[in-house]
C-alpha cells in the first residue's frame, strides 16, 4: 500500500529532474560572423530587463565567461553589443494517476479500477533571450533563446543561469553551411 502512495511522488521527482534547457537561435545569414572579435554590454537594453540586479550580474558574468572562452574580448569600441531580456510564466500541471485497469476518471467504483489520484503542481518557466547587435549598423544579427525551469535557491540559481547561458551561446557563432 505504501508503494501506491509513493508512486505520485516518484513521478513528480522524475518530471522535476527532466529540467533541461530548450534552446533556439536565429541569425542573419548574410552576416560574416568571423569579423566580430570584441563586444560590450548594451546598458540601455539591459537596464530594462525586469529581473533583480543580482540575477543580471549572474547572467552578464556568465555571458562574459562564455564569450571570452570563444576568443572574444570586452572593448570600449566593440564590434558587437550584447543585450538580454527575460520572460517568465507560471506553469500549472494537473496529473492523474490511475492504479489498475479499466475505465474512468478520478476516484470512483469500477470493478476494473482501484481508484486514482489527481495532483497539481506549479513551477516557474523562464525564458532568457541574448541578442547580439552589430555595433556599427545597430542591427540585430543573432538571437539566442533558452527556455527552462527556474530555481529560487541561490546556489542552484547560479548553476541554472550558467547552464542557460552556456547552452544558448553554444549556438554562437552559427555554423557555416
Amino acid at each position: 500500500m505504501k508503494t501506491i502512495k509513493l508512486l505520485p511522488v516518484f513521478f513528480l521527482l522524475v518530471f522535476a529532474s527532466c529540467s533541461s534547457v530548450r534552446v533556439y537561435s536565429d541569425f542573419d545569414n548574410k552576416v560574416d560572423f568571423k569579423q566580430y572579435g570584441t563586444y560590450a554590454f548594451y546598458k540601455n537594453g539591459i537596464d530594462k530587463a525586469e529581473i533583480s540586479q543580482l540575477d543580471k550580474k549572474r547572467i552578464l558574468n556568465a555571458i562574459d565567461r562564455e564569450l571570452s572562452a570563444k576568443g572574444m574580448a570586452k572593448s570600449d569600441n566593440p564590434d558587437l553589443l550584447v543585450n538580454i531580456f527575460t520572460k517568465e510564466r507560471e506553469k500549472i500541471d494537473v496529473n492523474q494517476f490511475n492504479m489498475g485497469w479499466g475505465y474512468g476518471w478520478g476516484m470512483g467504483w469500477n470493478p476494473f479500477m482501484w481508484g486514482g489520484q489527481n495532483m497539481a503542481t506549479s513551477s516557474t518557466e523562464g525564458t532568457l533571450f541574448i541578442d547580439l547587435i552589430d555595433a556599427k549598423k545597430k542591427e540585430l544579427i543573432w538571437q539566442g533563446e533558452g527556455i527552462g525551469y527556474l530555481n529560487q535557491n541561490r546556489t542552484e540559481k547560479e548553476k541554472r543561469i550558467n547552464e542557460f547561458v552556456g547552452k544558448i551561446l553554444e549556438q554562437f557563432p552559427p555554423k557555416a553551411k
